[in-house]
């Protein structure tokens, strides 16, 4: 199944600030070259601590806890082809625990204070296996438009 096919048969919503309008984007997402290298897995979303993580699909929470001193909460998302996407978000206080299953926009963690962004802000990662992608793409697009060509 294509990630494109996937994207199109989810209804997604920002895991913040549910729109309108978006949430602004502190940092954007920078594959790295290689596994190893440097680059930036995700994107950053301004919030304020305590602020409500969204899950942006349904799915099901498949980690909640403790990384690296931060809070991190995996969701891995329905319907989303072998191996399943899984969306990560720190850093956070869970409030659901692993393996229960959540509907689109349910609270699943609050925001709390980090030091990953110069302001406040939720990481927000994608993952097909051990593949980093672009979160932007679950992220509702509006409408294209064609507009008349004048002559």
């Amino acid at each position: 199944m294509q990630l494109t096919t996937v994207i199109l048969a989810l209804a997604l919503l920002w895991p913040v600030a549910p729109p309108p309008p978006p949430p602004e984007i502190l940092r954007g997402w920078r594959p790295p070259p290689g596994p190893y290298a440097a680059g930036h897995r995700g994107i950053d979303l301004a919030a304020p601590p305590g602020t409500p993580v969204l899950a942006p699909a349904d799915g099901t929470v498949t980690f909640a806890g403790p990384v690296g001193g931060r809070g991190v909460v995996t969701l891995t998302l329905t319907g989303t082809g072998t191996p399943p996407l899984r969306t990560t978000f720190s850093p956070v206080t869970p409030l659901t625990p692993r393996g229960t299953h959540v509907s689109a926009g349910t609270p699943i963690a609050t925001l709390t204070p980090g030091t990953h962004c110069p302001t406040s802000c939720l990481h927000w990662g994608l993952l097909r296996g051990k593949d980093y992608l672009n979160p932007l793409l679950l992220t509702p697009r509006p409408h294209s438009r064609l507009l008349p060509v004048d002559g």
